[in-house]
């Protein structure tokens, strides 16, 4: 039987991913991007945790509001 590995790359092929993106983008355009992809990851984390943090309910007493019943 043969096994179907997708994603198995050797050292040859992330050799060549990695001259290609240097002939593409150039030797100061890849930190750059790099950079911008890792503060993207960082302000994803960041929304993902805030959505998980409970929300703290605030009430307003509002003394307009609790007049306006005894008029």
């Amino acid at each position: 039987m043969y096994t179907l590995t997708i994603l198995a790359l050797s050292w040859q092929h992330i050799l060549i991913v990695a001259i290609l993106l240097l002939l593409l983008f150039g030797g100061k355009k890849i930190p750059e991007l790099m950079r911008g992809m890792g503060s993207g990851i960082k302000e994803f984390k960041d929304a993902i945790k805030e959505e998980d943090k409970p929300e703290a309910k605030t009430t307003e007493n509002n003394p307009s509001n609790n007049n306006s019943n005894s008029n």
